[in-house]
């Protein structure tokens, strides 16, 4: 019987930043959803579910701290990654209540699967 991937909803607004993530993630047997708009990322999400969510600070619909509010209420056991650009200490720290992890843009490869891999084993 084949294994499950464990699968991650990527949301940003970046057509150039969802192709690349999906490419990374994929080539690391993920299986990927991607979202344009924090609205986009909740009806995919309806028809499927999946265990992490990499999710933009900046989306054109809504905030990402509150698409992050709203992926916990639907979905409380998702991991959630909040990527962003650099911004205060004081803002990441409450957006940081709301996410399980954070990426400061531009990451490398290798710290974005590294955070993944942290997230995913934490029992929290």
């Amino acid at each position: 019987m084949k294994e499950k991937k464990p699968c991650i909803l990527v949301v940003d607004d970046s057509e150039s930043i969802l192709q690349i993530l999906t490419r990374i993630l994929e080539k690391q047997g993920y299986d990927v959803v991607t979202a344009g708009t924090g609205k986009e990322a909740m009806e995919k999400l309806e028809r499927q579910a999946c265990d992490l969510a990499l999710v933009d600070l900046r989306l054109p619909d809504m905030d990402g701290a509150y698409l992050l509010s709203l992926l916990h209420s639907s979905n409380p056991k998702m991991k959630k990654i909040l990527m962003t650009g650099l911004i205060p200490d004081e803002n990441l720290r409450v957006l940081s209540e709301r996410a399980d992890a954070h990426l400061v843009k531009p990451f490398q490869t290798e710290e974005l699967l590294r955070v993944i891999k942290d997230v995913s084993e934490s029992k929290s």
